[in-house]
């Protein structure tokens, strides 16, 4: 199955930690989408906002990787699934319940995305975009 990450899971080391099948494909954009941080957690969401870009990376996971990060995604509690079609294929990601007002990301979790960033290849200047609001 096909697995959009747009958060910490866009960092290498820990997406093969948590899922030991998966496959980075490539650097995709999901259009009419905004990234923002929320919850708690003070965690990576996405929302839609038209005219906007959520850089992130397509994976491909096994059913085994798609449970274990359910867990970790705490669906369907914290975040929900979201599907949507990359040139005719059908693509997973997870997006919060709750949308909560931003929050600003803890230094450790804001590196763990920095990292993935690097990982993927991803332009930076979007995930500051969204640290300013």
């Amino acid at each position: 199955m096909l697995y959009f990450a747009y958060g910490s899971n866009l960092n290498h080391f820990q997406m093969k930690r948590r899922c030991k099948d998966s496959v980075y494909l490539k650097k995709i954009n999901l259009k009419d989408f905004k990234l923002t941080f929320r919850s708690k957690y003070r965690a990576a969401d996405i929302e839609p906002k038209k005219n906007s870009i959520v850089l992130g990376g397509l994976f491909e996971i096994s059913k085994s990787d798609e449970r274990k990060l359910d867990v970790y995604e705490d669906y369907p509690i914290l975040y929900k699934k979201y599907y949507f079609l990359y040139y005719g294929k059908k693509v997973m990601t997870y997006t919060m319940v709750k949308k909560t007002s931003f929050t600003f990301p803890t230094d450790r979790y804001l590196n763990i995305v920095k990292r993935g960033y690097k990982d993927c290849k991803l332009n930076i200047i979007y995930l500051k975009k969204a640290l300013k609001f």
